[in-house]
């Protein structure tokens, strides 16, 4: 089932497959709903696998207003309640959407079962950044510099695929190049990426202050890394999972796009066991 929901005065893409427990996937920064196909077909025999884009990425509309990590994981309770879905879900988040899952899981304690982090974003000694308003401001008008010089047309789809090709191991980009195009020759997305670019720093920090204000609940975390970032990254992503009391995967081989280069293994962190019948 593909439908667009209205959260927020926003037209959100959400592609939802499969039946059983309730499992939400987000991507990572300029990332779309299809990253995460190779994972999916192996979760939706079993479970119902809900995916979809946040504003300005992949086919959901523009932002209205910049991101912060309270209301992304608003964004998702509010469309888990457009789809109707009340009951305990699990939340898987690739790097930057890392903040948002973890967030989720301590505002929405009642409705979490499980929290997956892939290759997460992280930031030990973010601060609320200085000037806030005035680096929206220089970040929206580079945007609108980029877009008025027809950058996103001409250059978009190539710098999706490079990025990707830079961000695995396991070869170029496995996306079908008509939904490539699609997304990535468009303004919106790139003033979507621009401004959680430009926010990176503040989500960053505001997860901090919620780390100290909200325990996680008593779920199953799990944090899976990418083994290709290094021994430094490694080390980071193992004392993360050590300060979240969660359980610590090293996926061996792996970029930064572990769903790509080891979608078992993310299949396995989100889902360990299947169901019983």
């Amino acid at each position: 089932m593909r439908v667009f929901l209205n959260v927020g005065g926003v037209a959100h893409h959400v592609v939802v497959e499969g039946a059983g427990p309730v499992v939400v996937l987000s991507a990572g920064l300029g990332m779309s709903w299809f990253d995460w196909d190779p994972v999916v077909p192996l979760l939706a025999p079993h479970h119902t696998v809900v995916r979809f884009d946040r504003p300005g990425h992949g086919l959901s509309g523009p932002a209205l207003v910049p991101p912060t990590a309270a209301g992304e994981a608003h964004r998702i309770a509010g469309l888990l309640d457009a789809l109707g879905i009340a009951g305990l879900v699990t939340v898987a988040g690739h790097s930057i959407a890392g903040f948002h899952a973890e967030a989720f899981a301590r505002l929405y304690p009642a409705r979490t079962a499980r929290l997956v982090l892939v290759d997460s974003s992280i930031e030990e000694h973010a601060r609320p950044p200085s000037a806030p308003a005035l680096r929206l401001a220089l970040a929206r008008a580079a945007a609108a510099v980029l877009c008025r010089t027809g950058i996103p047309a001409a250059l978009g789809p190539a710098a999706r695929r490079a990025t990707v090709r830079m961000s695995r191991t396991g070869g170029g980009d496995p996306a079908p190049r008509d939904l490539v195009r699609l997304c990535y020759r468009t303004s919106r997305v790139m003033r979507g990426m621009v401004l959680e670019n430009a926010t990176y720093g503040a989500v960053a920090a505001e997860l901090l202050l919620l780390r100290r204000r909200l325990p996680l609940p008593a779920v199953p975390v799990t944090l899976l890394a990418g083994a290709a970032g290094g021994p430094s990254w490694t080390t980071r992503q193992r004392a993360l999972a050590s300060g979240l009391g969660a359980t610590f995967q090293l996926a061996a081989g792996a970029g930064h796009l572990v769903m790509l280069d080891a979608p078992g293994l993310v299949a396995g962190a989100i889902f360990p066991t299947p169901p019983l019948p």
